[in-house]
């Protein structure tokens, strides 16, 4: 396994696997890889030749009071499992070469990054399509792979590859779950035992909705009330956000007549988790 810390040596790498005929699968991370990026990894193990991991704790996706300081880092149980996994190549660059003084250009996908998360988190989804195309730009992906935990992110992201004609397939892959049906996220580790123990009410709730809506039809603000209502008994939750969207576009529904996503964004206590699920008439 090769690993990268440097721009010019990774495009270097790229450009010369490419020329030999060897395709390039990109997974982006920001580290602390858990079971979602490793099936992330293996799903894309099956598409490519050349397996690039990217580790980057991107400043630029997050907003002010937010936890780049204390999100979880530990590059050589990241290294173990890449290698456990076959990956080709650890590309591991520096905020410094990322954003070298002076920075002034960002890439925003309009209205799409103006709704949900793009609401409490104005400058987030900015980071987020900055960081992925200057990866593309770098590690030179015929395929890249995103989760579909991150919903309104992937949309975002191929967007951005349509509207800028990146040559680059996108894929998808589902949201892995613990066994109580929490979705796996490196800020789970910031939640106390309490907590843990009630950010099961996300998953309960998004099925919840899916059993309302197989019951009888019923109006999405009516589903929303519904699920915020089962959220807000446990203690230290907040609601930033529940919306019922349709899965292509991202437009709040009003009536579900065939499929939506449902999709929120939860505090217990200091942690902001989010979920999805794919609802169906």
């Amino acid at each position: 396994m090769k690993k990268f810390d440097n721009i010019s040596e990774m495009q270097q790498f790229a450009e010369y696997s490419r020329k030999n005929g060897l395709k390039i699968g990109l997974v982006p991370t920001m580290g602390y890889l858990h079971e979602g990026h490793l099936s992330l990894i293996r799903s894309l193990r099956k598409k490519c030749d050349i397996l690039v991991v990217s580790i980057f704790i991107n400043p630029t996706q997050f907003d002010a009071g937010e936890d780049l300081d204390k999100y979880p880092r530990d590059f050589e149980r990241d290294e173990n499992l890449c290698r456990q996994e076959e990956v080709d190549v650890i590309f591991y660059p520096t905020a410094d070469q990322m954003y070298p003084a002076p920075y002034f250009t960002y890439i925003t996908v309009e209205k799409l990054s103006k709704m949900m998360c793009g609401i409490s988190r104005p400058t987030h989804f900015r980071g987020v399509t900055t960081i992925v195309a200057k990866l593309f730009n770098i590690v030179k992906p015929h395929v890249a792979i995103f989760g579909e935990k991150d919903y309104q992110q992937a949309i975002i992201i191929k967007q951005m590859v349509i509207d800028l004609n990146f040559d680059i397939g996108i894929v998808t892959a589902p949201i892995v779950r613990e066994a109580d049906g929490l979705a796996l996220s490196s800020r789970n580790k910031y939640l106390n035992s309490a907590n843990r123990k009630n950010a099961v009410v996300l998953y309960q709730s998004l099925e919840y909705a899916q059993k309302l809506l197989h019951d009888r039809k019923i109006k999405a603000a009516v589903l929303k009330g519904k699920m915020e209502d089962m959220i807000l008994t446990k203690p230290h939750t907040k609601i930033d956000y529940i919306e019922i969207i349709d899965p292509d576009t991202l437009e709040p529904l009003e009536e579900i007549n065939n499929k939506a996503i449902v999709a929120l964004a939860v505090f217990l206590g200091g942690t902001r988790l989010i979920d999805n699920l794919l609802i169906h008439t």
